[in-house]
């Protein structure tokens, strides 16, 4: 051990007696240490039986280790790190860097008021400067572990986020993906929406870090990754999907940028993301495009591709309703919407009055939550006429037909 210039040198023999005498004396101070930490660190005492054992383990550590290293002063200090090796990452998962500094000066302090029964008066100084030697080189170790454990879980975190990234693109399974965002660490309970566009060309391509700590601005939690070409963003908790796409807008690449339907939790962001992706295929078919853009804003365009989702949200939202009763309100959209919107020749068709016309759109609007004389809301629910009648004909196929 280094001696400080103006330490008395310990003879061999009174050395030998110090190391004997905290041997001797390890029980105790462990006892009195335990009974400190209870004494003054508050968060220790909140702690539940098993995180209470990691941090008794690792006061017991620091002092056996201390005696170990006082015992031979020659050897390089790498003995300090060992005490974190019994359970580093149960440690840090415990315990945070400013509590095992606390616990750590704990230890310290209680070896230091012990001096006086450890060494006799001609050694308590040099035991002294070795407590301070020790207790600033055991910082270092601590620091250096949390480093390292932030540096991995980091890298960890980066793997599992991929994955559950791929997963959501595929389109596993709720329990498939219920069992990968579970190793994530995914904080948010709130509801969940996926934002999906082309990635930005290399040279415009903003890391990853950055685009998350955007989005976390604007949600409880958020996930990030690149798939192929496309950019996903995931929300959890986040309060205006409008405002938070609109600012995330300029991290995704000149194309469209579509907003998933919300669903429950992240296990089921399969079916928010699935909706993204026919979304991002179909955009280009609807003239005018805003940017961004709903998927469920999308629905016919997503239909004629193919989307079987699309088909059956467009038939239960506008199909199922208006047929529902005695289908008054059917016929009459699907006359109005034939005759471009023309409440005379409607009515013509329909033997009834215009007024009856007028009276009979305003219910269709409220049941639908649309106004069928708006052109875009007329072009959705006749492309959702088209595929309800099919179904109740029979004319879609069974891989046509939704699954439940």
């Amino acid at each position: 051990m280094a001696q400080t210039k103006d330490a008395a040198p310990t003879s061999t023999a009174g050395r030998a007696e110090t190391i004997r005498r905290l041997k001797a004396g390890q029980a105790l101070l462990s006892k009195i240490t335990l009974h400190h930490m209870e004494s003054q660190l508050p968060w220790y005492r909140s702690m539940n039986t098993a995180d209470r054992g990691w941090v008794v383990v690792l006061a017991n550590s620091g002092i056996s280790s201390f005696i170990e290293w006082y015992r031979n002063p020659s050897a390089p200090l790498r003995v300090v790190s060992e005490i974190f090796k019994s359970a580093p990452r149960e440690l840090v998962r415990s315990v945070n860097l400013q509590q095992t500094l606390q616990l750590l000066r704990v230890v310290v302090e209680v070896v230091e008021e012990r001096v006086g029964d450890l060494a006799r008066p001609d050694e308590q100084r040099e035991l002294r400067d070795a407590v301070l030697v020790y207790s600033r080189e055991i910082a270092f170790a601590a620091a250096d572990v949390y480093a390292r454990a932030a540096e991995a879980r980091g890298s960890w975190d980066a793997r599992l986020e991929a994955m559950v990234v791929d997963a959501l693109v595929r389109g596993d399974s709720v329990d498939e993906l219920a069992s990968r965002t579970a190793a994530f660490g995914w904080r948010s309970q709130a509801p969940v929406r996926v934002l999906m566009g082309r990635a930005p060309q290399r040279k415009a391509h903003r890391g990853t870090n950055e685009i998350r700590r955007a989005a976390q601005k604007w949600a409880e939690d958020a996930l990030v990754g690149i798939h192929d070409d496309r950019l996903l963003i995931v929300l959890g908790g986040v309060e205006s999907a409008d405002e938070a796409a609109a600012s995330l807008s300029q991290f995704f690449g000149p194309s469209d940028v579509v907003i998933g339907p919300e669903v429950a939790s992240l296990a089921e962001a399969g079916t928010s993301a699935a909706a993204a992706v026919w979304g991002l295929r179909t955009a280009a078919a609807r003239p005018a495009t805003p940017r961004p853009v709903y998927a469920d804003d999308l629905l016919p365009e997503r239909a004629v591709a193919g989307d079987e989702r699309a088909v059956r949200a467009l038939t239960s939202r506008y199909y199922e309703p208006l047929a529902a009763g005695s289908g008054q309100l059917l016929d009459t959209v699907a006359s109005y919407l034939e005759f471009g919107g023309s409440l005379e020749t409607t009515a013509k068709a329909l033997q009834v009055h215009p007024n009856t016309v007028r009276y009979r759109l305003r219910k269709i609007t409220d049941l639908v939550g649309a106004d069928p004389t708006d052109a875009r809301t007329g072009f959705v629910v006749r492309i959702a006429l088209v595929y309800g009648r099919l179904s109740e004909a029979g004319q879609l196929s069974r891989t046509d037909k939704i699954r439940g």
